[in-house]
């Protein structure tokens, strides 16, 4: 469902907007690569159905799927790199305190379409390898804090580009874990909480997410073979223009043998540890890591101050929402 904030008019024109958006991505993954000493990678749009490697997000969503008749298999879509990155760095033989980015696009056709969700995907893949001294949560904070830095170096940039722009991000990061905010807000939903916590601290990491809280449900779906549940989290800015929490980006230390192992059972997916990647991870054949996504099409409208994805970022819609725009002089791409 559409919402046009009150008295809403896009700040830039549609050769201004496209103007900006290519500057935020040169500019941000630039920053992004120099902040956690990453080299970007060429990434695949497809997999094989039976590789194991595409990411199950919340496990409901249905990957597009094809079948390759020169291969003789089925393949999908990508819904992230989650997996793929892990094995990429691998093969490519990075070594510890070097990763990899690229740029990710998916197709994720059950999404509920509203002003930040659109049936296609664009965000920045990373993943970093790493040894066991520093799967913390310490050095998790220490690495969210540049990824901040990135973005706010970013957006100071692109405000001295083009002035008509006052997107303010607060480079102090405070970090909660999903059982406090559920702790301080015991009556209000999943969403309800990040809105209230992240409208007093408007840059917010939250972490430990997956697992089942005090209440018996998680605060979110999370896959169980990518993120280690108690060292993951997702990045959530503050949005002036439409007054709520945006994610910008999911990340964590990843699975180990032992953490694939619990979380496999917990969600009740034991089945998975037959694929080839978990085989491999369960064997200790892959590196260590921390890793997670960030949206590009996300990033570019708190920027920009845009109301709607569709401003950045070209799309299908639904009449209504196509309607709406139009009415309020909208451009969607």
């Amino acid at each position: 469902m559409i919402r046009i904030p009150e008295n809403y008019k896009p700040r830039l024109s549609v050769y201004e907007t496209q103007r900006a958006i290519d500057y935020i991505k040169r500019t941000f993954q630039m920053n992004l690569a120099i902040e956690l000493n990453l080299r970007r990678v060429s990434a695949p749009l497809f997999v094989r159905e039976d590789s194991g490697l595409n990411d199950n997000l919340s496990g409901v969503e249905r990957p597009v799927g094809f079948f390759v008749p020169a291969v003789g298999e089925e393949a999908q879509v990508v819904h992230s790199l989650a997996k793929w990155k892990r094995l990429a760095l691998k093969r490519y033989e990075f070594y510890v305190g070097k990763g990899l980015y690229t740029d990710m696009n998916a197709i994720r056709r059950d999404e509920e379409l509203d002003n930040i969700h659109s049936v296609y995907v664009d965000q920045w893949d990373w993943e970093k390898v790493i040894d066991r001294s520093m799967r913390t949560e310490e050095y998790l904070k220490t690495t969210v804090k540049k990824i901040v830095a990135a973005i706010v170096a970013t957006n100071n940039a692109l405000r001295y580009e083009f002035s008509q722009l006052e997107c303010h991000i607060y480079p102090e990061v405070s970090f909660v874990t999903s059982q406090e905010l559920e702790d301080l807000y015991p009556a209000l939903t999943p969403k309800e909480r990040e809105n209230t916590y992240v409208k007093e601290h408007p840059t917010t990491f939250l972490m430990k997410i997956g697992g089942k809280l005090a209440s018996g449900k998680p605060h979110d779906g999370r896959a169980p073979d990518y993120d280690d549940w108690e060292l993951n989290g997702d990045l959530l800015i503050w949005n002036d223009v439409l007054g709520q929490a945006l994610e910008i980006s999911s990340m964590g230390i990843r699975v180990d043998a032992e953490s694939l192992a619990r979380q496999l059972k917990l969600a009740k997916c034991e089945e998975r540890m037959y694929l080839p990647f978990h085989r491999m991870l369960l064997n200790d054949e892959l590196p260590l890591t921390i890793g997670g996504g960030i949206g590009q099409s996300r990033l570019c409208m708190l920027m920009m101050q845009t109301a709607h994805i569709g401003e950045v970022q070209a799309s299908i819609w639904d009449a209504a929402t196509v309607k709406a725009c139009e009415e309020a002089g909208i451009m969607l791409l």
